[in-house]
Protein backbone atom coordinates (compact mmCIF):
# COMPACT_ATOMS: atom_id res chain seq x y z
CA UNK A 1 0.00 0.00 0.00
CA UNK A 2 1.50 3.36 -0.81
CA UNK A 3 1.46 6.59 1.26
CA UNK A 4 1.49 10.11 -0.66
CA UNK A 5 2.40 12.93 1.14
CA UNK A 6 0.59 16.19 0.28
CA UNK A 7 2.63 19.73 1.80
CA UNK A 8 0.39 22.40 1.48
CA UNK A 9 2.66 25.58 0.84
CA UNK A 10 0.93 27.89 -1.26
CA UNK A 11 -0.38 30.87 1.59
CA UNK A 12 1.25 34.67 1.62
CA UNK A 13 2.52 34.67 4.94
CA UNK A 14 1.73 38.20 5.10
CA UNK A 15 2.35 38.20 9.10
CA UNK A 16 5.75 37.69 8.34
CA UNK A 17 6.22 40.91 6.49
CA UNK A 18 8.96 39.30 4.57
CA UNK A 19 9.79 39.69 0.81
CA UNK A 20 10.47 35.53 1.41
CA UNK A 21 8.01 32.93 1.18
CA UNK A 22 7.01 31.94 4.53
CA UNK A 23 7.82 28.07 4.24
CA UNK A 24 10.97 29.05 3.00
CA UNK A 25 12.38 30.82 6.11
CA UNK A 26 14.72 29.12 8.21
CA UNK A 27 15.41 26.84 11.37
CA UNK A 28 18.95 26.30 12.56
CA UNK A 29 19.85 26.93 8.93
CA UNK A 30 17.23 24.29 6.88
CA UNK A 31 13.94 26.21 5.71
CA UNK A 32 10.99 25.40 7.35
CA UNK A 33 9.43 23.64 3.95
CA UNK A 34 12.06 20.72 4.40
CA UNK A 35 11.97 19.74 7.89
CA UNK A 36 8.12 18.71 7.23
CA UNK A 37 9.24 17.30 3.73
CA UNK A 38 12.60 15.03 5.66
CA UNK A 39 9.54 14.23 8.02
CA UNK A 40 7.15 12.95 5.28
CA UNK A 41 10.14 10.99 3.85
CA UNK A 42 11.19 9.34 7.25
CA UNK A 43 7.40 8.72 7.90
CA UNK A 44 7.51 6.30 4.88
CA UNK A 45 5.96 8.57 2.51
CA UNK A 46 6.55 7.27 -0.93
CA UNK A 47 5.65 10.60 -2.71
CA UNK A 48 6.25 14.13 -1.68
CA UNK A 49 3.96 16.56 -3.26
CA UNK A 50 3.63 20.15 -1.94
CA UNK A 51 1.20 22.84 -3.25
CA UNK A 52 2.48 26.16 -3.92
CA UNK A 53 1.43 29.27 -4.88
CA UNK A 54 2.23 32.85 -3.57
CA UNK A 55 5.53 33.20 -4.97
CA UNK A 56 5.26 29.72 -6.63
CA UNK A 57 8.83 29.96 -8.43
CA UNK A 58 10.69 29.95 -5.56
CA UNK A 59 8.60 27.83 -3.48
CA UNK A 60 9.00 25.52 -6.37
CA UNK A 61 13.16 25.63 -6.52
CA UNK A 62 13.31 25.52 -2.73
CA UNK A 63 11.40 21.99 -2.95
CA UNK A 64 12.69 20.37 -5.34
CA UNK A 65 16.41 20.45 -3.93
CA UNK A 66 15.46 17.68 -2.16
CA UNK A 67 15.43 14.83 -4.22
CA UNK A 68 12.09 13.20 -6.09
CA UNK A 69 9.64 16.26 -4.84
CA UNK A 70 6.84 17.02 -7.06
CA UNK A 71 5.15 20.56 -7.15
CA UNK A 72 1.33 21.55 -7.89
CA UNK A 73 0.34 25.15 -8.32
CA UNK A 74 -2.74 26.62 -6.68
CA UNK A 75 -3.11 29.79 -8.61
CA UNK A 76 -6.54 30.96 -7.11
CA UNK A 77 -5.84 30.16 -3.03
CA UNK A 78 -9.58 29.86 -2.24
CA UNK A 79 -8.90 27.00 0.55
CA UNK A 80 -7.32 23.81 1.78
CA UNK A 81 -9.96 22.25 -0.20
CA UNK A 82 -9.38 23.30 -3.29
CA UNK A 83 -5.15 22.66 -3.33
CA UNK A 84 -6.10 19.01 -2.08
CA UNK A 85 -8.20 18.67 -5.22
CA UNK A 86 -5.46 20.34 -7.16
CA UNK A 87 -3.09 17.48 -6.62
CA UNK A 88 -5.50 14.60 -8.04
CA UNK A 89 -4.07 14.40 -11.64
CA UNK A 90 -0.76 13.59 -9.74
CA UNK A 91 -2.02 11.07 -7.43
CA UNK A 92 -4.67 9.45 -9.45
CA UNK A 93 -7.15 7.02 -8.45
CA UNK A 94 -5.56 5.00 -5.72
CA UNK A 95 -8.15 2.59 -4.30
CA UNK A 96 -5.87 1.19 -2.04
CA UNK A 97 -2.97 3.94 -0.92
CA UNK A 98 -3.22 6.94 1.64
CA UNK A 99 -2.46 10.29 1.46
CA UNK A 100 -1.26 12.05 4.22
CA UNK A 101 -1.46 15.95 4.08
CA UNK A 102 0.68 18.47 6.18
CA UNK A 103 1.14 22.12 6.48
CA UNK A 104 4.07 23.47 5.34
CA UNK A 105 4.86 25.85 8.46
CA UNK A 106 4.25 23.12 11.05
CA UNK A 107 8.02 21.98 11.18
CA UNK A 108 8.14 19.89 14.53
CA UNK A 109 5.96 17.16 13.56
CA UNK A 110 8.10 14.12 14.37
CA UNK A 111 7.97 11.13 11.61
CA UNK A 112 7.18 8.76 14.36
CA UNK A 113 3.54 11.27 14.87
CA UNK A 114 2.93 11.31 11.23
CA UNK A 115 3.51 7.34 10.60
CA UNK A 116 1.11 6.97 13.99
CA UNK A 117 -1.79 8.84 11.85
CA UNK A 118 -1.47 7.36 8.68
CA UNK A 119 -1.52 3.49 10.93
CA UNK A 120 -4.51 5.19 12.86
CA UNK A 121 -6.12 5.47 9.58
CA UNK A 122 -5.06 2.05 7.93
CA UNK A 123 -5.26 0.22 10.61
CA UNK A 124 -9.50 1.12 11.19
CA UNK A 125 -10.32 1.20 7.95
CA UNK A 126 -10.93 5.09 8.41
CA UNK A 127 -12.06 7.19 5.74
CA UNK A 128 -10.01 9.84 7.40
CA UNK A 129 -7.59 10.52 10.42
CA UNK A 130 -7.30 13.92 11.95
CA UNK A 131 -4.57 14.82 14.24
CA UNK A 132 -5.52 17.26 17.39
CA UNK A 133 -4.18 19.18 20.02
CA UNK A 134 -5.27 20.09 23.51
CA UNK A 135 -5.01 24.05 24.83
CA UNK A 136 -6.13 25.83 27.53
CA UNK A 137 -6.09 28.48 25.22
CA UNK A 138 -7.21 27.33 21.85
CA UNK A 139 -7.43 30.76 20.51
CA UNK A 140 -7.67 31.04 16.33
CA UNK A 141 -8.03 27.02 16.24
CA UNK A 142 -10.28 24.84 14.54
CA UNK A 143 -12.11 23.03 17.33
CA UNK A 144 -12.48 19.34 17.40
CA UNK A 145 -16.05 18.92 18.11
CA UNK A 146 -17.01 14.96 19.20
CA UNK A 147 -20.79 13.22 19.74
CA UNK A 148 -22.13 11.29 22.71
CA UNK A 149 -20.35 8.73 21.81
CA UNK A 150 -16.57 10.33 21.86
CA UNK A 151 -15.99 9.91 18.54
CA UNK A 152 -15.00 13.02 16.09
CA UNK A 153 -18.47 15.09 14.79
CA UNK A 154 -16.99 17.78 13.17
CA UNK A 155 -14.27 20.17 12.61
CA UNK A 156 -15.40 23.65 13.31
CA UNK A 157 -13.25 26.41 12.42
CA UNK A 158 -12.80 29.72 14.77
CA UNK A 159 -14.31 32.16 13.14
CA UNK A 160 -17.11 29.92 12.51
CA UNK A 161 -17.45 28.20 15.90
CA UNK A 162 -20.62 28.69 18.02
CA UNK A 163 -20.13 30.51 21.77
CA UNK A 164 -20.31 26.70 23.13
CA UNK A 165 -17.91 25.31 20.28
CA UNK A 166 -15.46 28.26 21.49
CA UNK A 167 -15.20 26.76 24.71
CA UNK A 168 -13.48 23.27 23.40
CA UNK A 169 -10.10 22.67 24.12
CA UNK A 170 -9.23 20.04 21.75
CA UNK A 171 -8.17 21.65 18.28
CA UNK A 172 -7.34 20.72 14.89
CA UNK A 173 -3.25 20.11 14.83
CA UNK A 174 -3.28 20.44 10.76
CA UNK A 175 -2.40 17.10 9.62
CA UNK A 176 -4.50 14.16 7.94
CA UNK A 177 -4.39 10.85 6.70
CA UNK A 178 -7.04 9.72 4.09
CA UNK A 179 -7.84 6.70 2.45
CA UNK A 180 -7.65 8.09 -1.48
CA UNK A 181 -10.77 5.68 -2.00
CA UNK A 182 -13.32 7.88 -2.23
CA UNK A 183 -11.22 11.13 -1.58
CA UNK A 184 -12.00 13.07 -4.30
CA UNK A 185 -15.74 12.79 -5.05
CA UNK A 186 -15.95 13.95 -0.97
CA UNK A 187 -13.43 16.84 -2.46
CA UNK A 188 -15.88 18.03 -4.76
CA UNK A 189 -18.63 18.18 -2.82
CA UNK A 190 -17.64 20.45 0.01
CA UNK A 191 -19.11 24.14 -0.14
CA UNK A 192 -18.11 27.47 0.53
CA UNK A 193 -20.70 28.62 2.72
CA UNK A 194 -18.65 30.44 5.73
CA UNK A 195 -17.22 33.41 7.01
CA UNK A 196 -13.85 33.32 4.63
CA UNK A 197 -15.79 32.17 1.56
CA UNK A 198 -13.12 29.22 1.37
CA UNK A 199 -13.35 25.32 0.96
CA UNK A 200 -11.93 24.13 3.78
CA UNK A 201 -10.62 20.67 4.06
CA UNK A 202 -12.06 20.39 7.70
CA UNK A 203 -15.36 20.41 5.94
CA UNK A 204 -15.03 16.70 4.28
CA UNK A 205 -15.58 15.13 8.04
CA UNK A 206 -19.56 16.26 7.85
CA UNK A 207 -19.60 14.11 4.62
CA UNK A 208 -18.17 11.60 5.40
CA UNK A 209 -20.05 11.05 8.02
CA UNK A 210 -23.22 11.44 5.92
CA UNK A 211 -22.35 8.15 3.79
CA UNK A 212 -21.46 6.24 6.57
CA UNK A 213 -17.31 6.54 6.48
CA UNK A 214 -15.77 6.40 9.86
CA UNK A 215 -13.57 9.29 10.61
CA UNK A 216 -11.11 9.25 13.54
CA UNK A 217 -9.24 11.84 15.69
CA UNK A 218 -6.02 11.22 17.34
CA UNK A 219 -4.77 13.41 19.98
CA UNK A 220 -1.08 14.04 19.44
CA UNK A 221 1.70 13.18 22.60
CA UNK A 222 3.42 16.45 22.31
CA UNK A 223 2.03 19.66 21.69
CA UNK A 224 4.77 21.37 20.15
CA UNK A 225 4.92 19.56 17.82
CA UNK A 226 1.63 21.12 16.16
CA UNK A 227 3.33 24.50 16.44
CA UNK A 228 2.47 26.48 13.41
CA UNK A 229 4.65 29.37 12.32
CA UNK A 230 2.91 32.98 10.92
CA UNK A 231 5.41 35.58 12.28
CA UNK A 232 8.48 36.08 13.45
CA UNK A 233 8.16 35.66 17.00
CA UNK A 234 6.71 32.17 16.28
CA UNK A 235 9.46 31.36 14.40
CA UNK A 236 11.55 32.28 17.05
CA UNK A 237 10.08 30.17 19.40
CA UNK A 238 9.42 27.08 17.16
CA UNK A 239 13.14 27.86 16.44
CA UNK A 240 13.82 27.54 20.50
CA UNK A 241 12.09 24.35 20.63
CA UNK A 242 13.63 22.60 17.80
CA UNK A 243 17.12 23.69 18.92
CA UNK A 244 16.45 22.11 22.34
CA UNK A 245 15.15 19.32 21.07
CA UNK A 246 18.19 18.57 18.72
CA UNK A 247 20.40 19.17 21.94
CA UNK A 248 19.17 16.93 24.32
CA UNK A 249 18.94 14.21 21.43
CA UNK A 250 22.31 14.90 20.91
CA UNK A 251 23.64 14.34 24.99
CA UNK A 252 21.53 11.28 24.85
CA UNK A 253 23.70 9.69 22.51
CA UNK A 254 27.31 10.35 24.12
CA UNK A 255 27.79 13.83 23.49
CA UNK A 256 29.09 16.50 25.91
CA UNK A 257 27.37 19.76 25.25
CA UNK A 258 29.20 22.31 27.48
CA UNK A 259 26.37 24.53 27.13
CA UNK A 260 23.15 23.79 25.36
CA UNK A 261 21.43 26.93 25.72
CA UNK A 262 24.26 28.18 23.75
CA UNK A 263 24.52 25.61 21.37
CA UNK A 264 22.98 25.49 18.03
CA UNK A 265 22.79 22.26 16.37
CA UNK A 266 21.41 21.87 12.92
CA UNK A 267 18.88 19.12 11.93
CA UNK A 268 20.70 17.32 9.48
CA UNK A 269 24.28 17.40 11.67
CA UNK A 270 25.79 14.25 12.42
CA UNK A 271 28.25 13.89 16.20
CA UNK A 272 30.00 10.80 16.73
CA UNK A 273 30.06 9.45 21.08
CA UNK A 274 32.58 11.64 23.37
CA UNK A 275 32.47 14.95 20.83
CA UNK A 276 32.55 17.80 23.51
CA UNK A 277 31.04 20.77 22.13
CA UNK A 278 31.89 24.52 23.77
CA UNK A 279 29.66 27.47 24.50
CA UNK A 280 28.97 29.39 21.88
CA UNK A 281 29.32 26.99 19.05
CA UNK A 282 26.80 26.92 16.02
CA UNK A 283 26.83 23.49 13.65
CA UNK A 284 24.88 23.99 10.14
CA UNK A 285 24.16 22.27 7.56
CA UNK A 286 25.69 19.01 6.06
CA UNK A 287 28.49 19.19 8.51
CA UNK A 288 29.82 15.86 10.52
CA UNK A 289 32.01 15.47 13.44
CA UNK A 290 33.92 12.46 14.47
CA UNK A 291 34.42 10.33 17.39
CA UNK A 292 36.68 12.47 20.63
CA UNK A 293 36.65 15.92 19.31
CA UNK A 294 36.21 18.70 20.45
CA UNK A 295 34.54 22.41 18.83
CA UNK A 296 34.85 25.74 20.41
CA UNK A 297 34.19 27.67 22.03
CA UNK A 298 32.95 30.38 19.97
CA UNK A 299 33.29 27.73 16.30
CA UNK A 300 30.74 28.13 13.57
CA UNK A 301 30.80 24.75 11.12
CA UNK A 302 28.90 24.69 8.18
CA UNK A 303 28.58 22.08 5.85
CA UNK A 304 31.93 20.25 7.07
CA UNK A 305 33.55 17.68 8.01
CA UNK A 306 35.46 17.08 11.76
CA UNK A 307 37.13 13.56 11.56
CA UNK A 308 38.13 11.66 14.74
CA UNK A 309 40.34 13.59 18.09
CA UNK A 310 40.82 16.92 16.18
CA UNK A 311 40.44 20.22 17.72
CA UNK A 312 38.62 23.52 16.34
CA UNK A 313 38.86 26.36 18.74
CA UNK A 314 37.14 29.41 18.21
CA UNK A 315 37.07 29.37 14.66
CA UNK A 316 34.75 29.42 11.28
CA UNK A 317 34.84 26.33 9.14
CA UNK A 318 33.19 26.54 5.65
CA UNK A 319 32.38 23.51 3.05
CA UNK A 320 35.90 22.20 4.33
CA UNK A 321 37.35 18.43 5.25
CA UNK A 322 38.96 18.36 8.65
CA UNK A 323 40.91 15.33 9.18
CA UNK A 324 41.67 13.16 12.43
CA UNK A 325 44.07 14.66 14.84
CA UNK A 326 43.83 18.24 13.25
CA UNK A 327 44.32 21.37 15.44
CA UNK A 328 42.65 24.55 13.80
CA UNK A 329 42.33 28.14 15.89
CA UNK A 330 41.92 29.81 17.75
CA UNK A 331 40.22 32.48 15.61
CA UNK A 332 41.14 30.91 12.48
CA UNK A 333 39.03 31.36 9.28
CA UNK A 334 38.84 28.17 6.98
CA UNK A 335 37.21 29.08 3.84
CA UNK A 336 35.92 27.02 1.10
CA UNK A 337 37.54 24.06 -0.27
CA UNK A 338 40.14 23.37 1.99
CA UNK A 339 40.93 19.98 2.78
CA UNK A 340 43.32 19.54 6.41
CA UNK A 341 44.83 15.84 6.37
CA UNK A 342 45.37 13.60 9.07
CA UNK A 343 47.91 15.82 11.66
CA UNK A 344 47.90 18.65 10.16
CA UNK A 345 47.41 22.12 11.74
CA UNK A 346 46.54 25.50 11.15
CA UNK A 347 47.03 27.66 14.47
CA UNK A 348 46.19 31.34 15.68
CA UNK A 349 44.50 33.79 13.42
CA UNK A 350 45.30 32.03 9.49
CA UNK A 351 43.28 32.74 6.67
CA UNK A 352 43.26 29.59 4.49
CA UNK A 353 41.09 29.02 0.83
CA UNK A 354 41.08 26.23 -1.75
CA UNK A 355 43.89 25.09 0.60
CA UNK A 356 44.89 21.10 0.62
CA UNK A 357 47.31 20.88 3.90
CA UNK A 358 49.49 17.32 3.60
CA UNK A 359 49.67 15.13 6.57
CA UNK A 360 51.80 16.84 9.74
CA UNK A 361 52.12 20.03 8.03
CA UNK A 362 51.41 23.25 9.79
CA UNK A 363 50.31 26.86 9.30
CA UNK A 364 50.76 27.94 12.95
CA UNK A 365 49.61 31.27 13.01
CA UNK A 366 49.04 34.66 11.36
CA UNK A 367 49.07 33.55 7.78
CA UNK A 368 47.37 33.37 4.35
CA UNK A 369 46.94 30.47 2.79
CA UNK A 370 45.05 30.39 -0.78
CA UNK A 371 44.91 28.23 -3.58
CA UNK A 372 47.93 25.99 -2.67
CA UNK A 373 48.48 22.44 -2.02
CA UNK A 374 50.89 21.99 0.82
CA UNK A 375 52.93 18.68 1.21
CA UNK A 376 53.33 16.21 4.00
CA UNK A 377 55.35 17.89 7.22
CA UNK A 378 55.96 21.02 6.17
CA UNK A 379 56.21 24.04 7.73
CA UNK A 380 54.58 27.70 7.24
CA UNK A 381 55.96 30.48 9.29
CA UNK A 382 54.50 33.54 11.37
CA UNK A 383 53.26 36.72 8.35
CA UNK A 384 53.36 33.56 5.48
CA UNK A 385 51.22 35.05 2.80
CA UNK A 386 50.51 33.24 -0.59
CA UNK A 387 50.17 36.18 -3.13
CA UNK A 388 47.65 34.45 -5.14
CA UNK A 389 45.65 36.69 -7.26
CA UNK A 390 47.29 39.47 -9.17
CA UNK A 391 43.97 41.52 -9.70
CA UNK A 392 42.85 39.38 -12.76
CA UNK A 393 43.31 35.76 -12.63
CA UNK A 394 43.86 33.33 -8.98
CA UNK A 395 47.15 31.09 -9.43
CA UNK A 396 48.24 28.08 -7.46
CA UNK A 397 51.23 27.57 -4.84
CA UNK A 398 52.44 24.54 -4.57
CA UNK A 399 54.42 23.23 -1.69
CA UNK A 400 55.96 19.84 -1.68
CA UNK A 401 57.10 17.72 1.25
CA UNK A 402 59.72 18.78 4.16
CA UNK A 403 59.38 22.36 2.92
CA UNK A 404 59.92 25.24 5.73
CA UNK A 405 59.25 28.89 4.93
CA UNK A 406 60.88 31.17 7.39
CA UNK A 407 58.05 33.96 8.98
CA UNK A 408 56.62 36.95 6.48
CA UNK A 409 57.36 35.43 3.53
CA UNK A 410 55.56 36.00 0.31
CA UNK A 411 55.24 33.17 -2.34
CA UNK A 412 53.96 34.76 -5.58
CA UNK A 413 51.96 32.40 -7.34
CA UNK A 414 51.83 30.79 -9.58
CA UNK A 415 55.12 29.03 -7.84
CA UNK A 416 56.27 25.99 -6.94
CA UNK A 417 58.31 25.20 -3.83
CA UNK A 418 60.45 21.87 -3.87
CA UNK A 419 60.72 18.86 -1.53
CA UNK A 420 62.79 20.12 1.70
CA UNK A 421 63.55 23.45 0.19
CA UNK A 422 63.57 26.31 3.04
CA UNK A 423 62.93 29.69 2.58
CA UNK A 424 64.94 32.53 4.47
CA UNK A 425 62.35 34.65 6.23
CA UNK A 426 61.30 37.84 4.63
CA UNK A 427 61.95 36.70 1.05
CA UNK A 428 59.39 37.65 -1.79
CA UNK A 429 59.20 34.98 -3.91
CA UNK A 430 58.39 34.68 -7.63
CA UNK A 431 60.38 31.85 -9.28
CA UNK A 432 60.17 27.85 -8.78
CA UNK A 433 62.70 26.76 -5.69
CA UNK A 434 63.85 23.16 -6.93
CA UNK A 435 63.82 20.74 -4.12
CA UNK A 436 66.32 21.15 -1.11
CA UNK A 437 67.47 24.45 -2.34
CA UNK A 438 68.10 27.26 0.24
CA UNK A 439 66.62 30.35 -1.15
CA UNK A 440 67.09 33.90 0.14
CA UNK A 441 65.28 37.16 -1.46
CA UNK A 442 66.00 41.13 0.33
CA UNK A 443 67.24 43.71 -0.71
CA UNK A 444 70.54 44.84 0.36
CA UNK A 445 70.16 47.09 3.37
CA UNK A 446 70.70 50.72 2.70
CA UNK A 447 71.35 52.85 6.05
CA UNK A 448 70.87 56.91 5.33
CA UNK A 449 72.27 58.38 8.32
CA UNK A 450 70.71 61.85 9.88
CA UNK A 451 67.92 61.15 7.51
CA UNK A 452 64.94 60.61 10.36
CA UNK A 453 66.12 63.39 11.75
CA UNK A 454 65.80 65.48 8.93
CA UNK A 455 62.21 64.44 7.83
CA UNK A 456 61.00 64.99 11.68
CA UNK A 457 62.34 68.33 11.39
CA UNK A 458 60.59 69.02 7.77
CA UNK A 459 57.56 68.02 9.61
CA UNK A 460 58.04 70.82 12.64
CA UNK A 461 58.76 73.26 9.98
CA UNK A 462 55.42 72.57 8.08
Amino acid sequence: MSTTALVLAAGNGTRMKSQKPKVMHELLGVPMLHLVIKSAKEAGADRIIVVTGHQNELVDECACQIEGVETVYQDDRIGTANAVELAKPLIGDDDEGTLVVLAGDVPLLRPETIRSLIDDCVTHGAAMSVLTAIYENPFGYGRIVRDETDHLEAIVEDKDATPDQLEIKETNAGAYAFAIDGLFDALSRIENNNVKHEYYLTDIVKIFKETGKRVRALPVADNDETMGINDRSQLAKVTKILHKRITHEWMDKGVTIISPDTTWIGPDVSIAQDVEIWPNSYLRGQTSVGKGSTIGPDTRLVDSTVGEQSVVDSSIVLESEIGDFVNIGPRTYIRPGCVFETGSKAGTSCELKKAHVGPGSKVPHLAYVGDTTIGKKSNLGAGVITCNYDGFVKSKTVIGDGVFVGSDVMLVAPVTIGDGANIAAGSVISTDIPADAMAIERADLRVEEGMAKFIREMKEQA
